[in-house]
This record gives C-alpha cells, structure tokens and sequence, in this order.
C-alpha cells in the first residue's frame, strides 16, 4: 500500500515541530518523498503590532534557523521558505505537490485554547484536505513502536485500520484495535470481518481512546471529511488535542 508517499512537515523551530520532522521522515514508503516547510510570518507580525524593523528581522532569522536545524537533522527531498500566514501557505504547499500528508508538532495547549486561538495544528486539522500527523515525543526508542487504532466499522475507521495494518507490518509495531460501544453505533460485523481479534470496549470513543493511548506511541483515527466548524467536537478533533501519543487523523483525498 503505497501510503503518505508526498508529505510535508511544518517547520517553525520549536521542539515539538522537530520530533514532527523525525517522525514524519520515517513514514513515507520506498521512493516517497518528504518536504519541509516553514512560514515567515511577516504579515501576521505587522498585524499583531510589530513593526519594527529589527524585531521583523529577528522573527526571519527564527524561522530560518529552525528549518535549517530540521533539514540538518532529517533527510528531505526539498526544504521551502514560505511568507504569510501559517495555516493558508501550508494548504497551498498540499495543494502543489498533492500531498498525502500533513505533519505538524502541536504546542502542547488544550483543545478549548486550540479553538479560541486558532492554533495552526487545529487549523489544518480542520482544513487540510489530507491526512494530519499529530506528532508528539514518542515513550519508545523507535517510532512506531505501538499503534492503536480506534474503529467503528464505518469506511473511514476501516481505510484507518487498513492504513494502521500496513505501518505495523512496515516497522513491525505492536497493533491493537479497538471500538469503543458507548457512543453512536457501531457496525460490529464489519468490525470483524476487518479485524477478528479486534476489542470492544463498552467506554465512551474520546475517554477510551485516550486512555488507551498511554500505552502506544501512535493512534490512529479515521476522519469523516468534516472541514472547518462542522468537524469541531468530532471525535478525531477531540483525542487529537487530547491523546498523550502521536495522533495520525487518515483522510482520504
């Protein structure tokens, strides 16, 4: 299964947008390629009040700094230094190269501040018309060492667990499925038709999943296409912000 074979991977120097990088060089299959890209944010700080020449000059060197350490420290295709704002020059870096993926490291916040600020790791959570990687520092040596993957027999938590398969077979990470029964319907037939040894857990899907997540150093979660408002309070928006581990949200372009 030739998955996430054109990635790009958001680079804005902090920690958190590095382990991004580490992780996301691991993901592309044989002959797939990854890109780095950062944002000078120019026009967002002249917006927010900073004007000054030497102030703007000082954010310019931030963001080249932080993608010149992450194109030292992984192998990437390309590196690419965009200007404006965050969330729309990274859609249109997926949109050029039709990426497959979307890699970013969250800052650590909680969902509410995630809504109220408009965090870019929310953002393309919502917009991004591509797979979003969640990456958070890993409990194990190699990543993926433990997948979890949360289904409910719909197609999209199915192309999720296929997806999940495939990563486990790859890197010979330990799988678990799970479906948690406290929330809507789940189809349990195809449930194990997909996956025979797959657990049903009569918790709620957030509460279980990220609970579970303690135990893995990536979860993965299909995503029903819902873009912008309509997917806040989902429930791959909401173990997103909230799983301990990476969290890999699969939509299918």
């Amino acid at each position: 299964m030739k998955i996430f074979d054109r990635i790009v991977c958001g680079i804005d120097g902090t920690p958190e947008s590095l382990e991004a990088a580490r992780q996301a060089e691991r993901l592309p299959p044989s002959g797939g390629t990854l890109r780095l890209a950062a944002v000078e944010e120019v026009q967002t700080a002249v917006h927010a009040g900073y004007a000054m020449s030497h102030v703007l000059e000082q954010l310019d060197l931030a963001t080249r700094d932080g993608l010149h350490r992450a194109a030292k420290e992984v192998t990437a295709e390309s590196t690419e230094l965009l200007a404006g704002d965050p969330v729309p020059c990274l859609l249109e870096e997926i949109e050029r190269i039709d990426a497959t993926l979307i890699a970013v490291g969250p800052r650590g916040h909680s969902r509410a501040a995630g809504m109220i600020l408009g965090g870019v790791a929310t953002e393309l959570l919502h917009e991004a018309p591509c797979s979003v990687l969640f990456a958070r520092k890993p409990q194990f040596d190699e990543f993926p060492s433990s997948i979890l993957v949360g289904v409910d027999g719909s197609e999209q938590s199915l192309a999720a667990r296929a997806i999940a398969q495939s990563l486990s077979e790859r890197f010979g990470a330990e799988l678990v499925t799970i479906a948690a029964s406290g929330g809507k319907s789940i189809d349990l037939e195809a449930l194990h038709d997909a996956d025979p040894d797959a657990v049903v857990d009569p918790g709620r899907p957030v509460e279980t999943l990220v609970e579970l997540s303690n135990e893995a150093d990536l979860l993965v979660v299909g995503s029903r296409g819902l873009h912008g408002p309509r997917a806040l309070g989902s429930v791959s928006e909401r173990v997103a912000h909230r799983a301990p581990c990476s969290v890999l949200v699969v939509r299918d372009r």
